[in-house]
């Protein structure tokens, strides 16, 4: 495998990417700056979010679902913000990455500014309701499901381990399944492939690992750039690799031909009651 740059930016934190397969753009963020980030695959349109923003997702029906520092809103089509939910957390802490599972539910972690403590948390968001799934996290990071959807793979970086469950819609049984070494960097943002392979950026590590679905390493990918925050499959037929880096590079990289597919980010979709759809009589 080789990368090339794919978008030439100085991204401060650049993460998050996600591929929007109904629309054929990746979705970024650049959490600092507050930036969301829409290649279309001429150019690479910016909407400012107006706080920090940890994560992305397409949303059904038009629309991305972001994660600001304390509430999680909608991005319209023409970077209207529109609020979704408020996050329960106090100043100090801030919203990080997330991803939408097969039912289309948001799961989204935050960290502290600090990165000290674990008073952080992971939600899971369905247009109802924010749920607290776990608490006593320290840095939320990485999440990603199995192809068969009994597995979800987390990241909470401060353990220096990916960890996994087994999923049925929630989750149980946690358990590590890959522990990294302190001289390799930590671990950050996650990708699973179609073959169950475990796609992992570390940060300080200047490379992406692929772990087969038995935990060991098959493969690295190695990076300019120090800083590698995470990464996800894309592109026509799933087999490009997009990924992400923080300063002092802070580009994004592209490799055209990873050797696997893997599949788009899963659109969110609301469980919420439209206005439009009638009531129960009451």
């Amino acid at each position: 495998m080789r990368a090339e740059i794919l978008i030439d930016v100085a991204a401060t934190l650049g993460e998050g990417p996600r591929w929007d397969a109904e629309r054929s753009r990746l979705l970024w963020v650049d959490i600092e700056p507050g930036e969301l980030h829409v290649w279309d695959g001429a150019a690479d349109r910016v909407t400012a979010c107006g706080a920090r923003v940890g994560a992305a997702a397409p949303a059904e029906g038009g629309g991305i679902l972001v994660a600001l520092a304390d509430r999680l809103a909608f991005v319209g089509e023409d970077g209207a913000i529109g609020a979704a939910h408020p996050i329960p957390h106090s100043a100090e802490l801030r919203m990080n990455d997330g991803a939408c599972d097969a039912r289309g539910r948001f799961w989204v972690g935050s960290m502290r500014l600090d990165e000290r403590g674990w008073d952080g948390a992971l939600y899971r968001y369905d247009g109802r309701e924010l749920v607290t799934v776990l608490d006593g996290v320290g840095l939320s990071n990485g999440i990603g499901w199995s192809p068969d959807g009994t597995l979800m793979y987390y990241v909470d970086t401060l353990t220096r381990r990916i960890d996994v469950f087994d999923y049925d819609g929630e989750i149980a049984n946690r358990r590590p399944f890959v522990r990294i070494d302190a001289a390799d960097g930590f671990p950050d943002g996650l990708a699973v492939d179609d073959e169950g392979g475990v796609w992992l950026a570390l940060w300080g590590g200047r490379a992406v690992r692929r772990y087969g679905a038995d935990g060991r390493l098959e493969e690295q990918l190695d990076l300019p750039a120090e800083h590698v925050t995470a990464c996800c499959f894309g592109g026509a037929g799933g087999r490009t690799l997009f990924v992400t880096t923080a300063a002092p590079d802070g580009r994004v990289y592209v490799v055209e031909d990873a050797g696997v597919a893997g599949p788009p980010a899963a659109p969110f979709r609301s469980t919420a009651p439209s206005e439009a759809e009638p009531t129960s009589a009451r």
